[in-house]
């Protein structure tokens, strides 16, 4: 069975062409809608609630082919330009950069010899990002 994230919490969604629920009886319209019923606190009527639930049935199926080491990399990737980030701004954020930092450095150290690929490049991006840490952190504290 397949879940929805709500605002309320994660909530079960039946496929659409289900027959029969978890006890082998046949689903009821007021099952479905107690299942529903938290979208539609939300605001999100029953069409659209099916409409998302399709839409992340079908993400999952593909995300289901990627490679799980691409995924990885893709989210530690994501850490490293939230790092960059918080480095940029006008008054650089050296906690939640180093917080960032320390993220990507747990999934690419923690991970070593799995990440495949991806490995070489995200280890430079690391030495890269944390170099760009120092030189930040520097400037920052002679400028005070």
């Amino acid at each position: 069975m397949s879940s929805l994230w709500t605002p309320g919490g994660e909530r079960p969604v039946p496929p659409r062409d289900q027959g029969a629920n978890a006890a082998g009886d046949a689903d009821t319209d007021s099952d479905i809608d107690d299942e529903l019923d938290p979208l539609s606190e939300a605001g999100i009527d029953r069409e659209q609630a099916e409409a998302l639930a399709r839409e992340m049935a079908e993400v999952r199926r593909q995300l289901a082919e990627v490679p799980a080491a691409q995924v990885v990399a893709n989210h530690a990737m994501g850490l490293f330009e939230l790092a960059a980030i918080h480095l940029n701004q006008p008054s650089p954020n050296l906690v939640e950069s180093a917080l960032a930092i320390d993220g990507m450095a747990a999934l690419v150290e923690g991970l070593g010899g799995r990440l495949g690929e991806a490995e070489s490049p995200l280890r430079d991006a690391l030495a890269q990002i944390r170099l760009a840490f120092v030189e930040i952190r520097s400037r920052h504290q002679a400028a005070e």
